[in-house]
């Protein structure tokens, strides 16, 4: 689904040396993953089972982890599929 109210533009940090001209040329176009393929998101049940229980047994409600994965594009060229696999509690520091 495409949302343009959603989109932002990008943005690089400033350097001391350009290695392109900075200014836009022709018109403004999409870059939204959704907009020209079919995202599917697949999760292993064993990495979802872990994150729940690491979840349930933190005292604060919010806390940070990370969900690794990979991410491919299907055969025929129309999807694509992110496949998470493993689950990282993060460290606290």
């Amino acid at each position: 689904r495409f949302a343009p109210e959603r989109m932002v533009p990008f943005s690089f940090p400033l350097s001391k040396c350009a290695l392109w001209d900075p200014v836009p040329m022709g018109d403004v176009i999409g870059s939204h993953i959704t907009y020209y393929r079919n995202p599917k998101l697949s999760m292993m049940e064993k990495t979802l089972r872990l994150a729940y229980r690491h979840a349930k047994q933190n005292e604060k409600k919010l806390f940070s982890c990370f969900l690794l994965g990979t991410f491919a594009v299907d055969e025929d060229g129309e999807g694509i599929t992110l496949t998470i696999d493993r689950f990282d509690p993060g460290r606290e520091v």
